[in-house]
């Protein structure tokens, strides 16, 4: 909030008034930039609540991938590994078409992922030009118009694509003019975006989080960015608030005629939407600084270690179920998973909307072993709780996670959170305390995801676009009285004298 204080001569003045006026000082030009970022940001927030940063999502892959074709599906990986230049057995395979081929795909302990033909066994190459358009119009459901290969753009800036660079970018025919991102080296659909989600990221997710190609491409460039320009922006709301409560009089002592604010026009609009809602803003500004994880505060030191889930998702098995039992089984799913778990096979078969788990040796319904001292085993679990229903920890904005789910609590230095699906066993996420505080700091007082809120909309949408509204009147305000100071630097914003009740020039 740009706002003004009485000036007097320097060497008369004590120096708590010194400091008062530094703080108006320093609130008003660190403010005229501040402003535009934070009007921007306001409006570009309240863009992403409607459309988000374009992704594919397992359900949107599981709709458009092509049902498997099991009349080519003659193959088990575990007996073609080797040649694969898998030495280990996989944590996880998955059995899906890529184009017109139904192959496995491999996920070593590393991350690196191979494809291996269902058909005959043969490690696939990365596809050709021709490969990347039978994949995306098979999976597209329509004819390509163009395929060329790119290094990273403005969607697939993100370090989730390096394993698969360079990619093939093929655009559909179709009103949407919708295009996919074809993995270079995999040949798996990796991302599909459209007119409509390109046009509104272009006014959302790319200015909100500064992600422009050129920055963006370079994680700690971008993460200092990040950084160092909201960090002046928490100073402005902090002493923009402060001020607002210095010119503020609620009590019985006001201005001439009753007034609580000194101010008019322009600055009163500033002062009155910068107090009301300087909280939120504050809040705001603070948490998505946090977004970056500065200094490394919250990630990467606690939780269950690496080395934990292989041993407790490491294969144990590898002889291969009756593949003419579950071609009957898997009928039209799209995809077929198979993972261990505490060294038991499991196959689970998708559909959209739906899933079924069988045991791998049985091809009969799947009893996992639930074994959570495997992946803390020098910790003590003091409590696993099943939950039927999303909390403040376990939840998905926009929609409903992964239930029912198991929780299990460990002793550890971390206070580590894990939990595990209970149709598996598998770990579906860990949590620790660090984590925990994260999500109430960035997550709450970012997107303000309730569940009470988000699961009952259009309640989150109001609350956030009343807030939004606050931000952006302070920030349009500060904008307005910013050109006019930089325009004419020598007249100074008018307030109601409490003395004497005319207009005077302070400063």
């Amino acid at each position: 909030m740009s706002l003004s204080a009485p000036v007097s001569d320097a060497r008369a003045v004590p120096v708590g008034h010194r400091l008062k006026r530094w703080l108006y000082i320093g609130h008003r030009w660190l403010g005229i930039g501040s402003c535009i970022l934070f009007a921007m940001w306001f409006l570009s927030g309240l863009v992403m609540i409607y459309m988000p940063f374009p992704a594919l999502t397992q359900s949107e892959r599981l709709a458009d991938l092509p049902a498997i074709d099991w009349r080519l599906v003659r193959r088990f990986p575990a007996t073609d590994l080797q040649a694969a230049g898998v030495e280990s057995l996989p944590r996880r395979a998955v059995l899906e078409m890529r184009g017109a081929l139904p192959v496995w795909r491999v996920r070593a302990d590393r991350g690196d992922e191979r494809t291996i033909s269902a058909l005959d066994g043969t490690m696939q190459l990365p596809p050709t030009e021709g490969q990347a358009r039978d994949i995306a119009e098979r999976f597209g459901h329509a004819p390509a118009l163009g395929v060329t290969r790119v290094e990273r753009d403005q969607w697939t800036v993100a370090g989730s694509f390096d394993g698969h660079r360079p990619l093939w970018k093929v655009a559909l025919a179709g009103p949407g003019q919708r295009i996919l991102y074809v993995s270079g080296e995999t040949g798996a659909v990796m991302l599909d975006t459209n007119r409509t989600e390109r046009f509104w990221n272009w006014l959302g997710s790319v200015p909100h989080w500064l992600y422009f190609t050129v920055v963006r491409q370079d994680n700690a460039l971008w993460r200092q960015v990040v950084m160092w320009v909201a960090a002046p922006c928490i100073v402005v709301g902090v002493t923009g608030f402060w001020i607002g409560i210095l010119r503020a009089r609620l009590g019985r002592r006001r201005y001439r005629d009753g007034r609580m604010s000194p101010y008019r026009g322009w600055m009163l609009w500033h002062h009155w939407a910068g107090f009301l809602g300087g909280l939120f803003l504050i809040t705001w500004i603070f948490s998505g600084w946090l977004s970056v994880d500065p200094f490394r505060l919250f990630f990467g030191k606690g939780g269950i270690a690496s080395e934990a889930v292989e041993r407790y998702e490491a294969a144990g098995w590898s002889s291969p179920p009756p593949l003419r039992v579950l071609a009957r089984q898997g009928g039209s799913a799209k995809q077929v998973e198979l993972g261990w778990v505490h060294g038991r096979p499991f196959l689970e078969l998708r559909w959209p909307g739906r899933t079924r788990v069988l045991d791998a040796r049985t091809l009969q319904p799947f009893r996992p072993v639930i074994a959570p001292a495997a992946l803390m085993p020098n910790a003590h679990v003091v409590a696993v709780n099943r939950l039927t229903e999303p909390d403040a920890y376990w939840y998905q904005a926009g929609g409903l996670p992964k239930l029912p789910v198991l929780r299990v609590r460990y002793d550890d230095d971390a206070r580590t959170w894990v939990h595990l699906d209970p149709a598996t066993g598998r770990m579906l996420g860990d949590l620790d305390a660090r984590g925990r505080t994260y999500r109430w700091l960035f997550d709450l007082l970012h997107k303000w995801d309730l569940n009470v809120l988000t699961q009952s909309r259009p309640s989150w949408d109001v609350l956030l676009w009343l807030l939004s509204g606050l931000g952006l009147v302070t920030s349009v305000s500060g904008i307005w009285l910013g050109w006019k100071r930089l325009r004419r630097p020598h007249q100074r914003p008018s307030l109601v004298n409490p003395r004497r009740g005319t207009r005077s020039a302070h400063d």
